[in-house]
């Protein structure tokens, strides 16, 4: 089983990022999955969560209208779309799954995180 995030890097405040991750090793399409994030001295933090239809999100609310989840179950990724960044969501982002609400499931994954780095 392997989540693999990509797509972090750094940006100037106010721009955006779209983040990947590509889950292989098992069924992901009728999985609930989620991105969280852990910022330097920080514990890890939910952001988003998506279902497995797509037709339900939840988010972080210091992220709420300026990042959005998607999915393509075709392709077994999950997606989040980062826009308006700002320095305080300078973190290491990982996906998960699979997700009850914002849990982790026992048992359930972490990805390899991917470096997202917002400066002023």
């Amino acid at each position: 089983v392997q989540l693999q995030a990509s797509g972090g890097g750094s940006v100037q405040a106010g721009e955006s990022l779209r983040l990947s991750c590509a889950a292989s090793g098992f069924d992901s399409r009728y999985t609930h999955m989620a991105w969280h994030r852990q910022a330097p001295g920080k514990e890890r933090e939910f952001v988003a969560t998506i279902n497995w239809s797509a037709d339900r999100t939840d988010y972080v609310d210091s992220v709420k209208g300026r990042f959005t989840i998607s999915r393509d179950n075709a392709k077994n990724t999950i997606f989040l779309q980062m826009n308006s960044l700002k320095p305080e969501d300078t973190a290491v982002y990982y996906c998960a799954a699979p997700m009850s609400g914002i849990t982790l499931m026992a048992g359930g994954y972490w990805g390899k995180g991917t470096l997202v780095t917002v400066s002023s």
